[in-house]
């Protein structure tokens, strides 16, 4: 479906939206006795069909079960016209339009003359705005049923509040503010319509025929590449066939944009981006529209928040929605048991020089085997009884199986301890949390899928910093000075901050640029198939 098409059908939308005017307002003219039939008929449906929903059943008997939609006038006319307008263009927000099958309902209301048609009716036109209201406010997916790993619930607004609103506020505007107002949602929505523009056009042309090009060589893979990072916007026009200056700085821009080291030079993962259709990255736009919705809280992300983007491997602090502070991030492992899980919550402290209480299941799985045949392995940690003593290490550990094992381990604070100097504390029940570490070679890595699933911090210090600045005078001097005693110390954040672990594969800049990172979950691929089973279609222009 096509732009041109969206806009065309609007315009038969609103052709059969006058044409139901005529039919609504036509029964109210016909004598005493029949005009009493037809209203009593009109509500004994409305009640028929209103009985599973207590929101609905209430709001309507509240209202005498006088019609919001089927009704003759004026205010009746603006509200079925704000629906079926918004409804038209719900493929520009990455909807499933099938699921709300505006035409099949309008060519019902095109023929409904009897008042029991127009109860019928009315129900259904109501249940079809708190669908597609709750989809495009909240998300048309429930993510945590398509990606256990996504432990979230979409953030639903009470119906009785959407149909209050419907009916106390002009119908437009009320359908204008149903989508997030985020200047993301924005961009993403923007570049959707841009990449089915080019699509329709045809897209970015001819793939690169190899797998590597370096600057200095030239040939027809050479001026393949120069054509498609001139389609894609990286690189001005030119009859240039040698991989020149303009064209290594064009890669470089094309390689910050994607997540890999801009070197300049296009090898096999730089190729293998650049080679990926506008299709794909189009799926990556839709799905994370999808996602941006699922963050569209009543209560808003907090004026102070912190951001974690996982696969863009990056924990940023914004305040006020711009941007404050950054720093790398490692995430877990791509194995399906050590997958950061994508959650919000509310970050509380922090603890300087903390101690690492080992996770039952990497007790199990990887340290009861070594303590099995070697009661001295792992030395750097404690083994713990249940009253909090340390347990030496002269005897066998070898009858002990995961079930039975029954002590726990502890590294003490200290430099080679695996939480590094700090952790920060949002409590959850995935026992995640963000700390430094004294694996730093890892954050020189592209990609950084390396923990059990907590998220490491490349600068946890000046993290801290940041944090404590809006509580401490001299935030630099009090966390050293608490470093520097080597005692475990939990510092409260005076202003709980909410944290926001998110998943986006595509994501843009406050200037614009779109970036796209690889899907290391698997997970976008899987919402993209849900969502293209509930009916979300890539509008490519072509037949």
């Amino acid at each position: 479906m096509t732009r041109n098409s969206r806009i065309n059908g609007g315009a038969s939308i609103r052709a059969l939206i006058a044409a139901t005017a005529i039919i609504f307002s036509a029964p109210m003219a016909i004598a005493d006795n029949g005009f009493s039939f037809q209203v009593t008929a009109y509500k004994q449906a409305v009640a028929e069909r209103i009985g599973e929903d207590e929101t609905v059943a209430a709001f309507y008997r509240e209202r005498a079960f006088e019609p919001i939609w089927t009704g003759p006038s004026d205010a009746d006319r603006a509200r079925r016209a704000a629906l079926f307008d918004a409804l038209s263009m719900a493929g520009d927000h990455g909807l499933p339009e099938r699921r709300y099958d505006a035409s099949a309902v309008m060519a019902r209301m095109a023929t409904a003359t009897t008042g029991r048609e127009r109860g019928l009716l009315e129900v259904e036109l109501t249940g079809l705005y708190l669908k597609f209201a709750h989809d495009l406010q909240s998300g048309a997916l429930e993510p945590s049923k398509i990606v256990p790993g996504i432990k979230r619930t979409t953030p639903q607004r009470p119906s009785g509040e959407l149909l209050a609103r419907l009916t106390s506020e002009e119908p437009s505007a009320v359908f204008r503010s149903l989508a997030p107002t985020t200047a993301e949602y924005t961009r993403l929505m923007r570049e959707k319509l841009r990449l089915e523009h080019r699509i329709a056009h045809g897209g970015w042309g001819q793939v690169v025929p190899t797998g590597s090009l370096k600057p200095g060589q030239s040939g027809s893979a050479v001026i393949a590449l120069r054509n498609r990072l001139t389609a894609m916007g990286y690189l001005k026009s030119s009859l240039s066939g040698t991989y020149d200056s303009a064209m290594q700085m064009a890669v470089q821009s094309f390689q910050e944009d994607h997540g890999i080291e801009p070197d300049g030079v296009a090898g096999p993962t730089t190729m293998g981006a650049i080679n990926t259709g506008p299709e794909e990255r189009l799926k990556s736009i839709i799905v994370a529209m999808e996602r941006e919705r699922w963050l569209n809280l009543p209560e808003g992300r907090g004026k102070r928040h912190v951001l974690v983007n996982l696969v863009d491997y990056h924990a940023q602090i914004i305040d006020d929605d711009k941007l404050t502070f950054e720093t790398r991030s490692v995430i877990g492992h791509q194995a399906a048991d050590r997958r950061t899980p994508e959650f919000s919550d509310v970050m509380e402290r922090m603890v300087i020089n903390p101690s690492w209480y080992v996770p039952r299941s990497i007790i199990v799985k990887e340290y009861l085997p070594l303590l099995r045949s070697n009661p001295g392995a792992v030395g750097h940690l404690q083994i713990v009884d249940s009253r909090g003593q340390v347990v030496g290490r002269g005897r066998s550990f070898a009858g002990y199986s995961a079930r039975s094992f029954p002590f726990s381990m502890r590294q003490p604070p200290g430099p080679r301890n695996a939480l590094g100097s700090v952790k920060f504390l949002f409590p959850n029940k995935y026992n995640i949390y963000l700390h430094d570490t004294p694996s730093q070679h890892l954050f020189s890595q592209s990609v950084r899928t390396f923990s059990h699933g907590c998220i490491r911090l490349d600068d946890p210090q000046d993290f801290a910093y940041a944090l404590l600045a809006v509580q401490e005078d001299d935030p630099v001097g009090y966390f050293q000075r608490i470093l520097r005693s080597g005692q475990e110390t939990s510092v409260p954040l005076k202003q709980p901050i909410p944290v926001h672990l998110i998943y986006r594969t595509a994501f843009t800049q406050a200037k614009g640029q779109v970036n796209y990172r690889p899907d290391v979950y698997n997970r976008d691929a899987l919402l993209w198939q849900a969502l293209s089973n509930a009916g979300v279609a890539l509008r490519t222009g072509r037949s």
